[in-house]
């Protein structure tokens, strides 16, 4: 027996009942409906609660350089304020400003000459973008500003993703890690770590037209590339960080050390295909010393520089400890240079308690990236830049929002001793005052 064929539907038939593609949505050749798949925003909920997070911490610091410019306006008996986007410009500031203005070596200038300010201890990345900024920001101050404005977005964003890897609850699959704040849920640990790196003491200087929160916006995501096992994407990223700062390399290291132990675990010759992507970021390092050599004659030119400079002389630990507690309580110097060596001693006091934690964790990545810091800083004459350095060590950070998301009093402590010393960092920094 034949069956018929079903009666083929006309456009003056009746629409069978049940879901139907909306006008305009796009139908196969036989009239099944095309998947077309659903735009999402590239920045969810969280990100967005992160975001606000920052832009209201850059309101407090810009309504703060205001303020600085008509309390201290340099002269007590002053009519007029210097202009709020002056009080940026401080210390490191000129030297980041000379070389993208002129160079590392101007007209001859460099080792030896008459007041030479060493600025070749300082890596190229910041000036170079400096430079390029400028073309289009005319104003070299708010050109640096720009820069760190739009990099310290990218470090928040980053820093909130890293801080949910380590809580259970925030990561939803073993292994390589998934796609993080996908949902428009908030997330405590990756606010509050933001909140904690925000309101630290030198958080100013992520801000400022200096090289912390560039450095910061390669080197978490590259840390965040190598937790994804996307080595090459870590070796790229990393190597970006080192041309901004030497320690650029310890990154370089921690991200080492991370894939020797995911290779180790795989035991597979094609987990260790990716390796030469590790080594990637000394070429940086490498390229500036041979742009060194060339004018100076010297490969560690950059270290002598910070030799001369910032008394970075090879000492001891301990000799370096000794040191600053006299220049912090010995009253050789004035009051407020003392306060900041106090400031050091105690920033080393919590970097090393963070490596103990670090190493009793058994987090060997972030250990070695911690320990090559802490070494590097506190074998000089003195602690120099130590709390500023804090800014680069995330896990601090994501330790903190860890155990004030299990013990909520924690946060409240922490906001309550941190951001009053945020507040006196910021005002000391923006009225001139050598700071962190």
């Amino acid at each position: 027996m034949t069956v018929a064929p079903p009666p083929q539907r006309t456009a003056q038939q009746p629409t069978p009942p049940g879901p139907h593609p909306a006008p305009g949505t796009p139908e196969s050749g036989d009239g099944r409906r095309l998947r077309v798949p659903r735009w999402k925003p590239a920045l969810h909920g969280a990100d967005r609660d992160v975001l606000w997070l920052y832009l209201l911490t850059r309101v407090g610091l810009w309504v703060t350089s205001y303020s600085v410019a008509w309390l201290f306006p340099g002269n007590g008996d002053a009519k007029d304020a210097p202009s709020a986007l002056s009080r940026w410009a401080q210390w490191d500031w000129t030297h980041f400003l000379h070389i993208a203005q002129a160079g590392y070596f101007p007209e001859g200038a460099g080792p030896g000459t008459p007041d030479w300010d060493n600025r070749e201890a300082f890596f190229p990345g910041f000036p170079l973008v400096l430079r390029a900024v400028h073309t289009v920001v005319p104003d070299w101050t708010l050109a640096g500003l720009l820069i760190s404005f739009v990099s310290g977005a990218v470090v928040v964003l980053a820093l909130a993703r890293i801080a949910r890897l380590h809580l259970p609850g925030e990561q939803t699959a073993p292994g390589p890690v998934q796609r993080s704040g996908s949902s428009d849920s908030p997330s405590p640990a990756g606010q509050r770590a933001v909140l904690f790196l925000l309101l630290s003491p030198c958080a100013v200087f992520l801000a400022a037209g200096y090289t912390e929160a560039l450095f910061l916006a390669f080197a978490l995501p590259a840390w965040l590339a190598a937790q994804r096992h996307q080595w090459a994407m870590a070796g790229l990223l990393t190597a970006l960080a080192t041309g901004v700062r030497i320690s650029g390399l310890f990154v370089a290291a921690a991200i080492g050390v991370h894939f020797l132990i995911t290779a180790w675990r795989a035991r597979s010759a094609r987990a260790w295909r990716p390796l030469p992507w590790t080594l990637l970021p000394a070429l940086p390092a490498l390229l500036y010393s041979a742009y060194l050599y060339a004018h100076t004659g010297d490969w560690m030119a950059w270290k002598h520089a910070q030799e001369r400079g910032w008394y970075r002389q090879f000492h001891a630990p301990w000799e370096s400890w000794a040191t600053t507690w006299r220049a912090a309580f010995d009253g050789a110097y004035p009051t407020g240079y003392a306060y900041m060596w106090q400031a050091e001693l105690l920033a080393m006091v919590v970097g090393l308690v963070l490596l103990g934690v670090l190493l009793w964790l058994r987090r060997w990545p972030e250990a070695v990236y911690l320990a090559l810091s802490l070494w590097a800083l506190g074998t000089s004459y003195w602690f120099t830049s130590v709390p500023r350095a804090t800014l680069l060590w995330w896990p601090l950070w994501t330790l903190l929002a860890a155990w004030s998301v299990r013990s909520p009093r924690v946060k409240t402590a922490y906001v309550m001793v941190a951001a009053p010393l945020m507040m006196i960092f910021a005002v000391s920094y923006l009225s001139g005052r050598w700071t962190g």
